[in-house]
């Protein structure tokens, strides 16, 4: 009787923004392909989305083949770049399970498969989801401190490319994906909305 074939193994990447990469997590995983895999064939998945929304063109096309019992197991270099809403990451959990996938966080040192591995998977969303929302805080605050010194932070004149900085590109992100309009992002960010709609149109190429 032959062999029945190994499903794949589904390694996932992401980042936040075009500015960032994804080569400080792949040694990991390559090791952890290297090292647990065996016969198993892997497929690797990259994004550069925001972790705000579970819709990214990469995870779309990894959760469609899981959901059609192509996929034995789902590993990641650390939970977070899984998303960072704690809703998104719990309806996951639940999922997974049921579609006999396995999940992995390398960083973590989590398996979804044990009930401690499950436990330790829904406190981490929590704490994903809070570290994004006070990121979105400290903007503001810097912001508002600036004001009450007289001083414009951040600012750029309308159309000049300016540097900014990881945390106000994430803000930015993080700010359209919870329904702010252009203007109040630019506003709270400090920026032009030139800036703005090019940090927004650089995640969606």
């Amino acid at each position: 009787m032959a062999k029945q074939a190994s499903k794949p193994i589904a390694i996932y990447c992401r980042v936040s923004s075009r500015q960032q990469d994804t080569a400080s997590q792949k040694p990991d995983l390559q090791r952890w392909a290297d090292a647990f895999a065996q016969d198993a064939p892997v497929i690797w998945y990259e994004d550069q989305f925001s972790g705000r929304t579970m819709h990214r063109p990469a995870w779309d096309r990894l959760i469609a083949n899981a959901r059609t019992g192509c996929v034995d197991k789902i590993v990641v270099w650390r939970l977070d770049r899984l998303g960072r809403t704690a809703k998104g990451l719990t309806a996951l959990f639940d999922e997974l399970p049921t579609l006999g996938i396995g999940l992995v966080s390398i960083k973590d040192g989590l398996d979804l498969e044990t009930p401690a591995g499950r436990l330790m998977a829904n406190v981490l969303a929590s704490v994903a989801q809070y570290e994004t929302e006070i990121r979105a805080e400290r903007v503001l605050a810097g912001q508002a401190r600036a004001k009450q010194h007289g001083k414009s932070w951040g600012g750029s004149k309308p159309g000049r490319l300016l540097s900014l900085t990881q945390e106000q590109v994430d803000a930015i992100i993080d700010m359209h994906d919870a329904g702010k309009s252009k203007s109040s992002i630019a506003r709270a960010t400090g920026v032009s909305r030139p800036t703005v709609y090019r940090i927004l149109a650089q995640q969606t190429r």
